[in-house]
């Protein structure tokens, strides 16, 4: 027994250390508890001194229902009450990794920024192949029946980030644990995503670098300073 979680810690740090040991950028959301849909978001650089803010803290909102533990870079506490599922309408709680921005039309910035189509959809369709990836759907045979579409009338998708949850965009998705997590524009709750202004958008994807390997913190106050602790060495205040 000894033997086997000696196993399981050396793995745990394997795949939990790298990522987060290399990230100099947090981006870090908090809530009051699991079922509120409404927190802060507050941007940290980390320099040779240690962790510090950057800029004001920003009001967001988050998935309809809250909070649910996701799949990223943390490990999930056992026997968690709140784990974040397909149609849940909770954001993924747990520490993430920020890939590309994306929008209506180029941006001019130094952060990986993609342009999408009316025919790009994200697949939120558990029974699909494409099963939370975002695709182009002229180039594809289609074979899932919901998904998203990544520019539509309505401005929401017009900045964006994606979120790293669930293994969007990459083998390892787990069917049903839930899909297509953004950062974007929306200024009510959502169906899983992190929301705010257009402008507040703007200001986050122009600080992005990612040489620094942002990372995305997001969950209830206490749990959120525990992540921060444990895997950033930085104490929330």
């Amino acid at each position: 027994m000894k033997r086997i979680l000696l196993v399981v810690t050396l793995m745990s740090v394997t795949l939990f250390s790298n990522p987060v040991s290399q990230s100099r950028q947090l981006v870090v959301v908090t809530t009051k508890g699991w079922n509120d849909n409404s927190g802060l978001l507050q941007r940290y650089e980390r320099n040779a001194k240690g962790w510090h803010k950057v800029g004001r803290p920003i009001h967001i909102r988050l998935g309809r229902n809250g909070l649910g533990w996701g799949i990223g870079l943390h490990a999930t506490p056992q026997g968690a009450q709140y784990i974040k599922k397909e149609g849940d309408g909770r954001s993924p709680a747990g520490v993430f990794a920020l890939k590309q921005a994306f929008g209506y039309e180029a941006f001019d910035v130094d952060y990986p920024f993609t342009v999408y189509k009316e025919t790009d959809h994200c697949v939120d369709d558990v029974h699909s192949k494409f099963y939370n990836k975002i695709v182009d759907s002229t180039k594809i045979k289609v074979d899932y029946k919901s998904k998203e579409h990544m520019k539509f009338p309505k401005d929401y998708y017009k900045y964006g980030v994606v979120v790293n949850h669930n293994h969007i965009d990459e083998t390892g998705a787990v069917p049903g644990a839930g899909s297509c997590i953004f950062l974007h524009i929306k200024t009510v709750p959502t169906a899983g995503c992190t929301v705010m202004r257009e402008n507040e958008m703007k200001v986050l994807i122009r600080w992005l670098d990612a040489s620094k390997h942002p990372l995305l913190l997001q969950g209830p106050k206490a749990e959120a300073a525990q992540m921060a602790k444990r895997y950033f060495s930085l104490n929330l205040k």
